[in-house]
């Protein structure tokens, strides 16, 4: 194991002169990461069931909404419970070796991972579904996405395997990697306004006959159905994007001053706002995704219903 393997940990973990100022950040993240665990991991399980039984989702996206409230279901699972167990350890000034921390770190650095790259293939599909049209369903088939998806899986774990013997070269590519699929998602998105924007202008520039048209030929069901699926996962993008960014401002600070208090504070809070994402992505599929807001209601009356034939029956 070499000295570069331990970079990150020693970027983040205490020293005895400052552990006693970190115990409080310690104890509050403790907290909600236990909090967070829990939901992250009850919600996505509900939202993993719900997506399956939307037989109204279209395949490809359904796929994709599957892989990513899976990696957030991992989450809640594994990633959340070793970084309450790491932070436990620091508060007692019992540093990990760099094998435990990177074996700590392995489920979270995946999944993590797999999340920023299905965020960026979900705008794709998204994108080429309004560009395409009908040639969607020729192009963007289910096996197709099927495997794009184990792909996105398996590139992940090969890099996060990687980062057991090359730690430098992956903490160096990775920020890149990271930045470049947020720049990409961005300017998809950018281009899905556009194309809703210009949709837009010509449905209200129609005449009224060819407005009636319009609704008959499905055009219009169609692209408002469309529009709806683009706003929920808009929303998915956006809460990424606040969960995920403020880890380029404290890199940078970190290379520009050093691993100083302020930035390993800092680091730790960005963890737990990161392990959010994975609790609000199913709120957000609840709140602004009709279809699946329906399954998951149609699960927890299911669920209250036996609950109350429990208690009759006892």
């Amino acid at each position: 194991m070499t000295k570069t393997t331990c970079d990150i940990l020693l970027q983040i973990a205490p020293t005895i002169s400052d552990v006693d100022d970190l115990q409080s950040t310690y104890i509050i993240n403790c907290v909600f990461n236990i909090f967070l665990s829990y939901t992250a991991t009850m919600l996505n399980i509900v939202t993993i069931y719900a997506i399956r039984k939307t037989s109204s989702l279209p395949k490809p996206l359904k796929t994709l909404l599957l892989s990513l409230a899976v990696s957030d279901l991992g989450v809640g699972l594994l990633s959340e419970p070793f970084y309450i167990s790491l932070l436990v350890r620091w508060s007692q000034l019992n540093l990990s070796s760099c094998i435990a921390f990177n074996v700590f770190f392995f489920p979270v650095r995946l999944f993590v991972a797999t999340s920023y790259f299905t965020v960026v293939i979900i705008s794709i599909e998204r994108f080429l579904a309004l560009h395409l049209h009908l040639r969607h369903h020729e192009l963007v088939t289910h096996k197709r996405v099927a495997v794009v998806v184990i792909s996105i899986w398996m590139f992940c774990l090969l890099i996060c395997s990687i980062h057991f013997s090359s730690s430098r070269i992956v903490s160096v590519i990775f920020p890149f990697i990271a930045m470049a699929c947020i720049l990409a998602t961005t300017l998809i998105y950018w281009k899905i306004y556009a194309i809703l924007r210009r949709h837009k202008d010509q449905i209200q520039a129609l005449q009224p006959q060819e407005a009636r048209q319009a609704v008959q030929n499905g055009f219009v069901v169609n692209f408002a159905s469309l529009k709806k699926s683009l706003a929920g996962l808009f929303y998915v993008y956006l809460v990424f994007l606040i969960c995920y960014l403020p880890r380029f401002v404290i890199l940078a600070v970190r290379v520009i001053q050093g691993p100083h208090l302020a930035v390993k504070k800092s680091t730790i809070y960005w963890w737990t706002l990161v392990f959010l994402n994975s609790s609000l992505n199913p709120v957000i599929y609840c709140w602004k995704m009709r279809h699946i807001r329906h399954a998951i209601v149609d699960i927890l009356r299911n669920i209250a219903r036996r609950f109350r034939t429990c208690q009759e029956q006892y």
